[in-house]
């Protein structure tokens, strides 16, 4: 007898009483994916001071093609001497397809396009002039691979003439080992033979999760008139490098970021995971441009470049990144995640250094480097938490040359920041009654261009002037910026008004005297409500990493589901960033207790209020919050009607000896004391206590209907990790349904993964809080 599926009845898996609900679901979902995202923005300056020109990149997710489109929409500036201003938008964006980034020149005369290939096509650079291609550069796979352009390793820099460009790229491949009929062909051999293939040879380290294809990132620098190409020599294999800058006139033109192999036990070699991963040890270099070199030293030699070595410039600091000059040359300025490197946890508070840049550009000896916003332990209330910098602008300063402008996390907001890096003057500029989250997109001169949002408003664009600038504070006043994006329909503008949000501070139960003062704070909850917020449904939302956090900015993923009635509890339980670094490094040694504890915290507190409905409670988290959810169905059985997981952490022991991360294990399961038991092969006590911390050893208590939605590539917590849990708890008759997206990595993020993922959260959740 033929299945119902081949004879055109239900998709497999499909539950038949939830049919209507999938498709009005599935319907509303595709009116929130519609929404366009703003990307990057870039302004620049003209000889009226009243006008400038302003480019933003919009990105919108197609779900046909699978993959995001990318936009650059033009914009002409007016400004007043009321202090407003008008954005007048060219009436249609132009789609970048096929653009793996687009980069201005610094005058905005000029647009690098780069095409990386997908196979082993060369790369192309496409330099645009106003209204030409100007030239169009072919780089073969023996010269270098694609480009990177993924915000870490990314570094795509023009010089200040507009002659060059420095980028970062995966160095050629590596000579592998040839045969034919006669058995291996020996290096040098005239001989063609069609019948030969090339092996595999040595298999090469790489740097984990959305890297598995990349091994080696190497710094070159196009010539963009003659299309010449040419490595930065002296670099050793051993380092990876990554964004890169152009130093002012120096015989050392070029300043990168350089991470070493050597982040194995006791520093053997061995690459872990870095996305993600700010504890990994990484310092400034500078080194010379190998173009300049023909005009300083003329030679006949064929290793012309080599003579001059690289030179460390942050030899003091465990970790040092997104280096950036002054405008007038006097400082080096970037971010250290030295806390994070020394203490091993994957993230944590950063802070500000400076450089005091050689006047006579002479490069050599040692460097002193300077502390400008140091790591903050314990934030005052309501004070600055420190720096939590996950990018910088290109150009982050305002017009006295020592003044940057950068977004950070505060709390459960990001917030705009001014910091003085003379003075180490800190402080907000995005407006401080405000529970929106801010984030710089551009600077025009001292005004700022940033985009404010929450979880119930889609972006909007803001205009900052400066108002008032003195010793000791700074302020701006706002104006908004009509959107030249579409508003989103009717019927999605109708459900986010039935929402509000709040930030709650949730105070610390029974707190331990051995704790240190800033674990002992509140920690914070997001608290989306509807009108009758008492009556409807609840989802707790929970981050992952442990150490990152979820701000209040817009995310269609979860409007989408408090679109739907639900009240959602999004809680940054301590350990997250934005709270101080002593309220982050309490985490380590304790989760699967002191985490748990603060969510079950956060939802007793609202329940007390008489906010919510204790009896129609359902959980969703990813990664880190997928550990946290599988750990509260086993902790608090009774107390969640439904759960979702997105690749979860749900065994240790397991993912230890599979992940790209192994030493996370360690450090959050012994804290301090993880760097003197790492090792690749833990012993069985050490797997004992990994099991007895994980998920799987409450789930024998687990009764919750659960979801899975994995990623069958994933070398962060491999797809075994959240199977071994599925058939576990279907082996002892939980319900459960499992999702396996067989292209997807740990972040789930491909547009038909997001969707399907989403969509089935949404549905899931709705079958069992339904009254």
């Amino acid at each position: 007898m033929a299945s119902d599926h081949a004879s055109g009845g239900l998709p497999s898996g499909m539950d038949p009483s939830m049919l209507d609900e999938y498709a009005s679901q599935s319907k509303l979902l595709q009116e929130f994916f519609k929404i366009p995202s703003i990307g990057k923005a870039w302004i620049f300056n003209s000889k009226n001071e009243n006008t400038s020109r302003a480019m933003v990149s919009i990105g919108q997710s197609d779900l046909l093609a699978n993959k995001k489109r990318n936009f650059l929409l033009s914009s002409h500036i007016s400004k007043s001497a009321s202090k407003s201003v008008s954005f007048q938008w060219s009436p249609f964006p132009i789609e970048i397809s096929g653009v793996s980034a687009a980069v201005p020149s610094p005058s905005g005369e000029k647009l690098l396009l780069v095409r990386n290939a997908e196979d082993d096509s060369p790369t192309k650079l496409e330099i645009w002039g106003p209204c030409q291609l100007e030239n169009e550069i072919h780089i073969a796979q023996s010269v270098h691979g694609s480009l990177y352009t993924d915000g870490w390793f990314e570094g795509i820099s023009w010089n200040q003439e507009e002659t060059l460009i420095a980028y970062v790229a995966e160095e050629p491949p590596q000579p592998k080992p040839e045969f034919n009929d006669s058995g291996y062909r020996k290096e040098g051999s005239s001989q063609k033979d069609c019948k030969s293939w090339k092996g595999q040879g040595d298999w090469e380290e790489d740097w984990g999760e959305t890297y598995s294809k990349k091994r080696i990132p190497a710094l070159f620098v196009a010539n963009i008139s003659s299309g010449e190409v040419r490595v930065v020599k002296g670099i050793t294999r051993s380092l990876s490098v990554g964004q890169v800058i152009w130093a002012p006139s120096s015989s050392y033109s070029l300043v990168f970021v350089a991470w070493s192999d050597d982040n194995g036990f006791q520093e053997t070699p061995r690459k872990l995971g870095i996305k993600y991963c700010y504890n990994r040890p990484c310092a400034l270099y500078a080194a010379p441009d190998p173009f300049k070199e023909d005009d300083d030293k003329p030679s006949t030699d064929s290793n012309k470049g080599d003579t001059t070595a690289m030179v460390k410039l942050t030899a003091e600091l465990s970790s040092a990144f997104f280096p950036r000059f002054s405008p007038d040359g006097k400082y080096l300025a970037f971010i250290s995640a030295k806390s994070a490197v020394d203490s091993g946890a994957h993230n944590a508070t950063n802070s500000m250094h400076k450089i005091d840049w050689p006047a006579d550009g002479k490069v050599e000896g040692s460097f002193s480097v300077d502390d400008v916003v140091p790591i903050i332990a314990s934030p005052q209330f309501g004070g600055f938490p420190g720096i939590y910098c996950s990018s910088l602008l290109r150009s982050p300063w305002l017009s006295d040359g020592r003044t940057m402008i950068l977004s950070s996390v505060w709390g459960s907001k990001e917030a705009v920041l001014f910091v003085n890096v003379v003075s180490g003057e800190v402080s907000r500029v995005s407006p401080q009654d405000s529970d929106y989250s801010w984030n710089v997109l551009a600077l025009d001169n001292n005004n700022i261009l940033a985009v404010s949002s929450s979880l119930v408003t889609p972006p909007q664009m803001y205009y900052g002037f400066e108002a008032s600038h003195t010793d000791k504070s700074c302020r701006w006043d706002w104006q908004e910026i009509p959107s030249p994006f579409p508003k989103p329909s009717d019927k999605v503008s109708s459900l986010l008004a039935n929402h509000k949000f709040s930030v709650l501070k949730i105070p610390i139960g029974n707190a331990s005297d051995e704790l240190p003062d800033g674990a002992k704070l509140p920690f914070e909850a997001l608290f989306v409500s509807c009108k009758d917020s008492a009556s409807s449904p609840t989802i707790v939302v929970l981050h992952g990493g442990p150490h990152t956090v979820y701000p209040s900015s817009y995310s269609k993923s979860l409007a989408f589901l408090h679109a739907q009635g639900y009240n959602l509890l999004v809680v940054n339980y301590r350990g997250s960033l934005g709270f101080g670094e002593e309220a982050l490094q309490s985490l380590p040694g304790n989760i699967g207790s002191q985490d748990v504890n603060d969510v079950l915290t956060a939802l007793e507190f609202v329940i007390n209020k008489g906010l919510i409905d204790a009896s129609r409670v359902a959980v969703v988290g990813g990664s880190h919050g997928g550990f946290l959810t599988t750990h509260l169905i086993g902790q608090a059985p009774e107390t969640f009607v439904a759960a979702a997981a997105r690749n979860p952490v749900c065994n240790l022991s397991l993912m230890v000896g599979t992940t790209d991360i192994p030493e996370w294990c360690f450090l959050e399961i012994y804290g301090k004391e993880a760097k003197n038991c790492f090792t690749e092969s833990p012993s069985a006590d050490i797997l004992t206590q990994f099991y007895q911390k994980s998920p799987i050893s409450h789930i024998s208590k687990v009764k919750t209907p659960t979801l899975f939605l994995l990623g069958a590539k994933d070398l962060r917590v491999p797809v075994s990790n959240g199977l071994q849990f599925a058939r576990t708890l279907k082996e002892r008759g939980v319900e459960t349904k499992t999702i396996v997206f067989p292209e997807d990595m740990h972040g789930l993020d491909k547009p038909r993964s997001d969707y399907e993922s989403f969509l089935n959260i949404g549905v899931w959740f709705k079958k069992y809080t339904s009254k």
